[in-house]
């Protein structure tokens, strides 16, 4: 199975996932991503400031697989499906 790691931008800065999870392909790593955003954003209390960060989701190589922007996890998923591979 595939290792992501999930780095938080926030501005110019990054935050490293320095241990990452294994997960079957980036269609679930894009619905890890959109939980831990809305937990992030729950525990929050939906800080203003957040809302503009995005989750960089890299495979163990580094490339950017996905970027998921905080806002965008407060989207009905019905109205944005994973894209399909």
């Amino acid at each position: 199975m595939p290792r992501y790691f999930f780095n938080t931008r926030i501005g110019a800065e990054l935050i490293r996932d320095a241990e990452g999870i294994d997960l079957r392909d980036p269609d679930h790593a894009w619905q890890v991503a959109r939980a831990t955003i809305r937990d992030l954003l729950q525990e929050s209390g939906q800080n203003k400031s957040l809302i503009t960060a995005s989750l960089e989701v890299t495979d163990a190589a580094g490339e950017i697989v996905l970027e998921f922007p905080f806002s965008e996890a407060l989207l009905d998923p019905s109205d944005d499906p994973p894209t399909s591979h």
